[in-house]
């Protein structure tokens, strides 16, 4: 029985790409460059194509080959080599997370910031646990309600990035005023608890909470939300775009728009201050 080949994940991806871009810029064939590292020329195209592996220690040389020698493109082209192989926490639910969505954990995980914003929905990374509950239940059409809890597990997991040990990711969230009036009927407590979550969490150093208004002008996000994902240096930017049929990645210079598109979003949103005023207001009303 042959050999099943690996499925490539989004970390070996990036890699791949990463190593064409630099080989293309370099201006090398794959079989020339293959030829530069004593291999053939569909070792490279594999790697490339993230079908295959590539050692941490060949990265490096590799590199080196195609005249890069910028100590942080080498570092960090290697720590994705190094981690292409590992097990995320999030596979431990491997039959409810979709590979898609694993796909956006391993990208959330290795990040340094994120940018979204949010217009029908509070965003994962500052849900509460019934929160995500409830939104779960409403949308994972075709689930169990086991398996909606699992999920609402693995939202709560993923927010560990927001406190991990040295560099916590940076999130900037911009939510639209409309997903903070949703109302619960099964637990009506579910949305003020939810408005404290967001309080506490934007007294984070690392968390910026704004809110675009009701009335707000004119602004890019109004064809919809998405979620900008940037990595230390070299790596470019992906941005994420959700619909119920799944997810779409926009990469690297692709992904430009999306940052200046959030420039302009959180420019027309109300300022940090009066936006966790509105919020507290709103808390305030639902404890009456």
């Amino acid at each position: 029985m042959p050999n099943a080949r690996p499925v490539p994940t989004i970390r070996r991806r990036r890699l791949g790409e990463a190593l064409r871009r630099y080989r293309t810029e370099a201006g090398l064939t794959l079989d020339a460059a293959a030829e530069r590292m004593g291999w053939i020329g569909p070792k490279l195209s594999r790697i490339e194509t993230a079908t295959a592996y590539i050692k941490p220690g060949d990265v490096a040389k590799l590199l080196s080959s195609y005249g890069i020698g910028d100590p942080e493109v080498v570092e960090a082209l290697e720590g994705l080599a190094r981690d292409a192989r590992k097990q995320g926490w999030w596979q431990t639910y491997s039959g409810i997370v979709s590979p898609s969505y694993a796909d956006y954990i391993s990208l959330e995980s290795d990040a340094e910031s994120v940018r979204e914003f949010a217009p029908l929905l509070i965003p994962g990374l500052l849900q509460t646990a019934a929160y995500a509950r409830e939104t779960i239940a409403a949308n994972a059409t075709g689930r169990s309600q086991e398996e909606a809890a699992a999920l609402a597990e693995v939202r709560m997991a993923r927010q560990s990035v927001l406190t991990r040990p040295g560099a916590p990711l940076e999130l900037w969230a911009v939510i639209h005023e409309a997903a903070l009036h949703h109302r619960f009927a099964v637990r009506p407590a579910t949305m003020r608890e939810q408005l404290r979550r967001l309080l506490d969490a934007s007294e984070m150093s690392n968390v910026t909470v704004q809110l675009m208004p009701l009335d707000s002008t004119a602004h890019p996000g109004m064809v919809g939300g998405f979620t900008l994902t940037s990595f230390p240096r070299p790596m470019p930017p992906v941005a994420l775009l959700e619909n119920l049929s799944g997810a779409t990645y926009v990469e690297g210079d692709e992904a430009t728009p999306f940052a200046k598109a959030f420039d302009r979003i959180r420019a027309t949103a109300l300022s940090v201050e009066d936006s966790l005023a509105r919020i507290a207001e709103l808390e305030e009303g639902h404890r009456k």
